[in-house]
């Protein structure tokens, strides 16, 4: 699914500077993979699951919901802080839709970081896009324990 694969180990909080970009995340959107992730969020709305409607709505194709999105943003930085990280805010804001058979690139890039307490924060920008240009772009706001990983 993705470009590099999932890191095992998380990043120590001191070897994340400011301007640091994050490893990118490919990601093959498949019809499978839309209707999946609208089932397991719930999401029962037919532009998700039902070709025919959504085609009749104006749309050329099924396309991914916000939650498989928020999901995908959060596999991204999981992927690249490693599986201590945890992700206390996502901000994101959605774009161009997300069709089968379309790839979603995610980058990124360290754009803050404080200390306290034995929490390190690391604040990101994010961005996903496809052939028809930015699918999501967002902030987020990791959490490390300071002196932890590698």
């Amino acid at each position: 699914m993705n470009s590099t694969a999932t890191r095992h180990t998380t990043l120590a909080f001191d070897a994340i500077h400011v301007g640091d970009e994050i490893t990118p995340l490919d990601v093959p959107v498949t019809a499978t993979l839309i209707v999946a992730g609208a089932i397991a969020s719930r999401d029962y709305m037919p532009v998700h699951h039902d070709r025919e409607f959504a085609t009749r709505q104006g749309s050329p194709d099924i396309f991914l919901n916000i939650l498989t999105t928020n999901g995908l943003c959060v596999k991204f930085l999981h992927d690249w802080a490693g599986p201590e990280a945890m992700v206390k805010k996502l901000s994101i804001r959605l774009g161009v839709p997300t069709f089968p058979n379309d790839t979603l690139h995610f980058t990124g890039t360290v754009t803050g970081k404080s200390a306290g307490d034995g929490e390190g924060l690391i604040e990101v920008s994010l961005k996903g896009t496809n052939r028809l240009g930015d699918h999501v772009s967002g902030t987020a706001v990791l959490s490390l324990l300071t002196g932890v990983g590698e």
